[in-house]
């Protein structure tokens, strides 16, 4: 968000959304900053780079009470359309017209949110409308889950730690992503897709003995190829095709090149959070450039926090983000060439995370109004 309006006026509306989510349900919770902590230097001396960053943790299900709270404030101001598929954007000499199935709605502005499950979408939207795009990247990996202490003299001063790690092999990018704290790993249906995520919850009755988090793989592609998301729509669907939904396999199985059996999981000192994953091979899955990165990350974790490259922390695939080829836009958010329609959140490309996606929102909607 800041390359398109700058670091000052992102932090700024980012604090303005934080405000918005403390009024409306999310007082109490605490804010995590890495401002002064000790745990930047024991990275960089291990080769890690954890990124400046303030966290506040609202949880899954107090997530839930913000949203219910908004919608309560606004359903009289605004009208919501709920499980509207939107077919078809149009442009009008006045404006622009939506479509979903027989009905239609009209406006002198459009603004489009549609979230990495729509960015698919997106791209069609952009080739009916002629809007130029560059090409993006996909970023692929697994979900890590350990037991919980391993991680906590990170996660109870940071809570989410976002560390990146560039492999000596390849100079591939590896991230960690959506840190989960005494967390649960779920699984997602995206375009038909079944991908796994995790969420972690604020109350202390919902929360389990392990944390969980996402270890991702950035690849950017060049020319001649332009389908990033069908390459990692395919990756996340070998998954499917092999385990019916999604695969778990244990650290110390996938280096000794054998899949995890229901046998195997079951010896280890780490119970699932996630039941219904099929045990099996991850190196069937997942590229061998992108397993050798994640496994690199594995073991410089461990350096920072020993016992993550434990044979019995478990691994499930395939985590998957999804990005649209990113649209070109003004420093207002604003289509290039197309007057009057705005692109924000994850699937534009614009953000990355819900507080980033939240303040673009807010920032066009303050243009708008400022039009007149």
């Amino acid at each position: 968000l800041y390359e398109y309006i700058g670091k000052k006026s992102a932090l700024e509306l980012m604090e303005y959304v934080d405000k918005i989510n403390l009024a409306f349900g999310g007082e109490g919770t605490k804010l995590y900053s890495t401002a002064g902590s000790s745990l930047k230097t024991r990275c960089m001396q291990n080769g890690l780079h954890l990124l400046d960053a303030s966290v506040r943790h609202l949880g899954t299900d107090i997530n839930y009470i913000v949203l219910e709270h908004l919608y309560d404030h606004l359903k009289e101001k605004i009208d919501f359309h709920f499980n509207c598929f939107i077919d078809k954007v149009e442009k009008l000499d006045s404006g622009y017209r939506i479509y979903h199935e027989d009905s239609y709605y009209d406006g002198r502005e459009c603004v489009i949110s549609a979230g990495r499950s729509g960015s698919k979408w997106m791209e069609n939207v952009c080739q009916d409308l002629g809007i130029n795009t560059n090409s993006n990247r996909v970023d692929i990996g697994v979900r890590v889950e350990l037991p919980a202490g391993i991680f906590a003299h990170l996660t109870d001063e940071l809570y989410e730690s976002k560390i990146v790690y560039r492999t000596s092999k390849y100079e591939d990018l590896v991230r960690t992503f959506c840190m989960n704290p005494k967390g649960e790993v779920v699984n997602e249906n995206t375009n038909g897709i079944v991908t796994v995520n995790g969420h972690s919850y604020e109350d202390p009755a919902k929360q389990t003995n392990n944390t969980n988090f996402a270890l991702l793989v950035s690849k950017k592609f060049t020319e001649p190829f332009k389908e990033p998301i069908a390459y990692g729509q395919h990756i996340a669907s070998l998954a499917n095709m092999l385990a019916g939904g999604i695969l778990v396999q244990r650290f110390g199985d996938l280096l000794e090149g054998r899949r995890s059996t229901p046998d195997r999981i079951k010896s280890s000192i780490i119970t699932p959070t996630l039941s219904c994953a099929t045990p099996g091979d991850l190196s069937l899955v997942i590229p061998y450039r992108q397993m050798k990165s994640i496994i690199e990350m594995l073991f410089a974790l461990d350096k920072i926090a020993p016992g993550t490259a434990s044979r019995y922390t478990l691994l499930y695939g395939i985590e998957v983000k999804f990005y649209s080829a990113r649209v070109k836009l003004t420093n207002e958010l604003e289509t290039e060439g197309v007057k009057n329609l705005f692109t924000i959140g994850d699937g534009a490309g614009v953000t990355r995370g819900l507080i980033q996606a939240s303040a673009s929102g807010v920032y066009v909607a303050q243009t708008i109004c400022a039009r007149g």
